[in-house]
Order: structure tokens, then sequence, then C-alpha cells
């Protein structure tokens, strides 16, 4: 049997990057999968095209429009018939201006969409999450994709609103773990760092280019996508428990703490 058959898995940002090959996983694990997208349905197709008739819905909203990501949450229980096991709290965004030196309408863009995206919506999707649970009186897990920026900052100084945003969806990750744990309700965050997506590719070209970036890191590589999809997978199992409120860092010796 699967690992996963018979849960519901929701994935946000399932179109690309960690979200996309998170997707992949689940469905290789088979779970029943929403997967949520923000316009690229295509690349949400893609992810998803090998899955079985009926294992996956495809749903779109903007995460920065919090009425959207309301609509989202109802679309995506009804179509899970009413329950969801997991939420993976993947989607974000990292602004790569709307640092200190730069101008303050920057700044100002930078911090009210990514508290909007990476902060905001994912707060108000585990709200959701956490609430359907205590009202069935069953099991769910909540799973974050954060970065090790939460905890060393970030060394591109236009993402310091992602930093910060980041660092907060985490705390408030920990937060369900502490004060949830005896009833059934998991919470983790899994801590990636370089990871081979356009987002870091993006970054490292504000912070001297791919091979500097390289050359920081212990193994000399990048972390593929799916290594975070497969770390997804083995929480999202519910095999465990006692981890729940843990911060799984993933950069390969790049930062121990």
């Amino acid at each position: 049997m699967s690992s996963l058959a018979g849960k519901t898995v929701l994935v946000t940002g399932a179109s690309k990057g960690i979200g996309a090959a998170t997707a992949h996983a689940v469905i290789n694990a088979g779970a029943r999968l929403i997967a949520h997208y923000g316009n690229d349905r295509t690349g949400a197709e893609k992810a998803t095209s090998f899955a079985s008739d009926g294992q996956v819905t495809l749903l779109s909203a903007d995460f920065s429009d919090i009425d959207a990501v309301d609509a989202f949450w109802s679309q995506a229980l009804k179509a899970a018939d009413g329950y969801i096991d997991v939420l993976v709290n993947n989607a974000g965004i990292m602004p790569q201006t709307g640092g200190i030196e730069d101008p303050i309408e920057t700044w100002e863009e930078a911090w009210s969409h990514s508290i909007a995206v990476n902060l905001h919506a994912p707060a108000r999707l585990l709200r959701h999450a956490v609430r359907c649970w205590l009202k069935a009186e069953k099991t769910g897990s909540v799973i974050s994709i954060g970065s090790w920026v939460t905890t060393r900052g970030t060394s591109n100084p236009g993402a310091i609103a992602y930093a910060g945003s980041k660092a907060a969806i985490a705390a408030a990750t920990k937060t369900v773990a502490r004060n949830y744990a005896d009833r059934g309700i998991l919470a983790f965050v899994i801590a990636p760092g370089v990871v081979r997506t356009q987002m870091s590719v993006d970054s490292a070209a504000k912070t001297g280019g791919e091979q500097a970036v390289t050359a920081t890191l212990p193994m000399g590589e990048w972390i593929p996508p799916s290594e975070i999809a497969d770390t997804v997978v083995f929480l999202a199992e519910g095999r465990a428990r006692h981890l729940t409120g843990a911060t799984i860092d993933l950069n390969g010796a790049a930062y121990i703490r």
C-alpha cells in the first residue's frame, strides 16, 4: 500500500519548484491531492499530469487577496469531501528589491506583498485547517516550508521582507504545535538552504552569482526540490508524531545550529 493512501493533502504553490516536486511526491505516495497554483496552470498540470483519474484537483487563488484565500479553502474543502488531512504551506514570494538602501516606496511594496503572501495567506489557511480538525475532533498535520533565513538572516539585502515574513509563519506553525499536540494536531517547519529553484537563482544573482553561492556550500551543490518533497511525505505519513514542533534543516551542513 502507498504510504499516503487514504489521505488528502493540500499543497500550495504546486506549479513550480518545491511545490511541484511535492505535488509529484504526494501523488506517488498515493494521496488525494488538492494542488494550488497562482496563475501558472500549465506548471500545475505538468507537475500532476501522471496522476490517476480523480486523484488531483487543481485550484487557482491569488494569495495576495485574503478573501481569495478564504474562498480557496472553501473550494478545497468541498473538493476533499469535507476533510483535508495535511496542509503543506509552500507558496511564497521573494522580492529581490526592497532592502534598507532601496527607496521607501520599493521597501513598502516588498513588505506589504511579502506579508500578504508569505504570512497572512498561509496563516489563514493554517487557521482554517486547525479549526476544521478541532470541530471534527480529528487529527491533522501542518507542514510549513520555511527557509534557513528565518534563523540566520539572508545575505541578500533585498530579501529582508522575505526573511521576516518566513520567520513569522514559522513561529505561527510552532505555536500550533505547542498548543494542539494533545489533540493529535501536528505541525512542522522544513527549513531548506539553497534549493535548485528559479527563486534561488534570482537571489544568487544578487549575491555574486551561482558559482559564488555554490562555493559556500560544504557539499558543493544546491538542494534538489525532490529532497524537500520526500521529507514532506515522511512527515505527512504521521509516523514521527513526537517530531511535532521541530524545524527540520535541509542545507547540506551549510548552516548547523
